[in-house]
């Protein structure tokens, strides 16, 4: 492939790449693998907490994109085809492994520039979400995670876990209240 050609692939938008990757172009479906996988490492960071099996699970929603290709009706609506699929592939993740997650594992990074002190404030704000997050029943966690971190609406989250919009909607309101009373001294 061309140099020129590349780059214009690359800086197509995802409706055109992903009109040529469901035609079958390995080039145009690595642009959407370079596109979309820092965003899906990081969601799925989230859900599982840093575990060792996010690279597994981008891999796996790759995969599966890749093999599925002709169920996304619109190929302007990729991203959010292509974080479903992470989602699911996250949730069954957390189900398969819920008794051993472990929220306290997050280890994040200091911004740089940042003082001692304010690296040990936000190390320790980001120790109480996960300890607030811990604590909500795991249908409050997920739909909390789902809208706050990935984004989704209420009919996404609904869709993603099988229950009805306005369960959803509840379940949200809850675990929103939970966590403004639980992280009100972080505010």
């Amino acid at each position: 492939m061309s140099e020129r050609f590349r780059s214009a692939l690359e800086q197509a938008d995802d409706r055109i790449v992903a009109g040529r990757a469901m035609d079958g172009d390995v080039d145009a479906f690595a642009v959407l693998v370079r596109r979309y996988t820092p965003m899906m490492r990081a969601y799925t960071q989230r859900m599982l907490n840093a575990s060792s099996d996010v690279d597994d699970i981008v891999q796996e929603s790759f995969v599966t994109a890749w093999q599925r290709f002709g169920e996304l009706d619109d190929p302007s609506k990729v991203k959010s085809w292509l974080m479903r699929i992470v989602s699911r592939k996250a949730v069954d993740r957390i189900r398969s492994i819920r008794p051993l997650l472990d929220v306290d594992d997050i280890d994040r990074p200091a911004p740089l520039h940042s003082s001692p002190s304010q690296v040990v404030e936000t190390r320790a704000g980001v120790a109480a979400l996960g300890a607030a997050l811990k604590e909500l029943p795991d249908a409050q966690r997920e739909c909390w995670v789902l809208r706050e971190i990935g984004g989704y609406s209420y009919e996404e989250i609904a869709e993603e876990l099988g229950i009805p919009a306005t369960t959803a909607r509840g379940l949200l309101a809850r675990a929103r209240r939970y966590m403004i009373v639980r992280m009100e001294e972080w505010r």
